[in-house]
């Protein structure tokens, strides 16, 4: 199959081909193989290829609702059995997956055909994907920028054409970043409803999930059957599910829907004026589609959330660094020094303030499910602005030998909990404020790709639901999906 019939065809489309007997799953995966020796020289989104193993699986015979189609997953938890989990950092050299992750396994029983691990920035701790061990993700649309992060290899590749979807996570908009950044669907699935096992009952509580970054919705919602086809044994609990399909939901009409919208930073920082247009636009196209829409947020205090999900990252970050270390015999040496500044963070933390802060997350939930009282959905913009250049947010040599001296003499963790460096840290989201509300609490959200800037660069917009809300959401995008077309739109690559 030529790649440019291949790229006329999604995930489901690529299955019937399969189905039909039309191609076969190693035609297709020679064609995907063929575009990423192609293009990942210039975007470097597949960091672990694993050609071999993925053409003895296409000469197998495969069933499933994706069977033969060609897929990617995140070099992050999504563990493959006989393959390095590299998550973006040195200190994984020595590991290698015994099993596979549950999602992998789904992934694997609806027939998919993996070929590779997607670029992810340092234990998925960022929203750019530039990891020292493996160099910098670049946008496909526009190569001196970020694909965004943490799932910036998935976004790339999916932007580039080497798969019409791929695995990706999300723990503070690590689906919706890069996808609002690539031009790209990404829906973040609600708490609980992907197992995170068979290694953990959860991720940060139930704020990250498993999730993929596709071109078409109907992908997102045949991939969320796939990932949600039995509950999960060892999950903490037993999330709820429609009676129908995801897949035939999303083709229903999602009726008029009351739409509230903002483009204010929950941080109070300034808000790009093409951020700004992409919301406005999106709620004049929303208002023509018949739904109610009008400007509206929910009572939070963003600065105290943004605070409390950073505090969480920094306690996670110690952790992981940890277990790294007992585990894998990991040094310092082995991370990156952000990575050994924020955990150094997370160790100054104490018991009691890190269960009060959790106790915390329960009323941002509550306040939002006062707003979804009112409003079926909250539209933001997806990021505060453009993707950043290559580069841009890297610390200065400066600030990097005062942070290396810090950790020398052990007083870094209590400088980051300063009220100074505490607003440095939080100035860095000033360019993804809106993404981290649904992941405290568990809401199911979206990026939506409805807006290009004038230098050609993708800008997602954002929606989030209330509990369960997945079905309204993927109808939703599959009526803004047929009124404003983008998976055609591809990148000058």
């Amino acid at each position: 199959m030529e790649y440019a019939e291949y790229r006329r065809f999604d995930a489901v489309g690529l299955a019937e081909l399969v189905s039909s007997g039309e191609v076969a799953p190693g035609e297709l995966l020679e064609t995907a193989i063929e575009r990423a020796e192609k293009v990942n020289g210039r975007i470097n989104a597949i960091v672990r290829p694993m050609f071999d193993i993925a053409r003895e699986r296409a000469a197998q015979p495969l069933t499933g609702a994706l069977a033969g189609v060609p897929f990617l997953i995140k070099d992050l938890h999504q563990d493959y059995a006989g393959v390095r989990t590299g998550g973006g950092s040195r200190s994984t050299r020595n590991h290698t997956a015994t099993r596979h992750s549950a999602t992998v396994q789904r992934w694997l029983d609806a027939g998919l055909v993996i070929f590779g691990r997607t670029n992810t920035p340092e234990l998925g701790a960022k929203g750019i994907t530039e990891p020292e061990v493996n160099g910098p993700t670049r946008n496909p649309w526009h190569t001196d920028h970020t694909p965004g992060g943490s799932s910036g290899g998935a976004a790339a590749a999916v932007a580039a054409g080497v798969v019409p979807v791929a695995g990706a996570s999300d723990g503070g908009g690590s689906i919706r970043i890069p996808a609002g950044s690539c031009g790209l669907f990404g829906l973040k699935p609600g708490r609980g409803l992907v197992p995170a096992g068979p290694d953990h009952a959860e991720l940060m509580h139930g704020g990250a999930t498993d999730g993929v970054i596709s071109r078409t919705v109907r992908d997102t919602a045949v991939m969320l059957d796939v990932l949600t086809a039995r509950p999960d044994p060892g999950g903490p609990y037993l999330a709820a599910r429609p009676d129908l399909p995801y897949a035939e939901l999303a083709r229903r009409s999602p009726g008029k829907l009351r739409i509230g919208f903002t483009c204010r930073s929950p941080l109070g920082f300034p808000v790009s004026s093409h951020a700004i247009a992409a919301v406005e636009n999106t709620a004049a196209l929303l208002a023509g589609l018949g739904h109610d829409v009008e400007e509206a947020e929910p009572e939070i205090d963003g600065r105290q959330l943004s605070r409390d999900f950073l505090s969480t990252w920094y306690v996670q970050l110690a952790q992981g660094v940890e277990a790294l270390k007992r585990e894998l015999g990991a040094a310092d040496e082995d991370f990156e020094l952000d990575t050994r500044l924020l955990a150094a963070g997370g160790r100054e933390t104490k018991a009691t303030e890190y269960v009060e802060l959790l106790g915390r997350w329960n009323g941002y939930s509550r306040a939002l499910a006062d707003f979804h009282d009112r409003y079926d959905l909250l539209l933001t913009p997806t990021l505060g602005h453009p993707p950043a250049r290559i580069g841009e947010l890297e610390m200065s040599p400066a600030l990097r030998k005062a942070i290396e001296l810090l950790l020398r003499v052990r007083l870094a963790g209590k400088v980051v909990r300063t009220k100074v460096v505490n607003d440095v840290v939080l100035k860095n989201l000033e360019k993804v404020p809106f993404t981290q509300l649904a992941n405290i609490t568990g809401r199911p959200a979206m990026s939506v790709p409805l807006h290009t800037t004038p230098e050609g660069l993708p800008l997602g917009v954002q929606f989030v639901g209330g509990l369960g809300s997945e079905p309204t959401l993927l109808s939703l995008a599959t009526q803004l999906e047929s009124e404003h077309p983008w998976a055609h739109l591809e990148p000058p690559l």
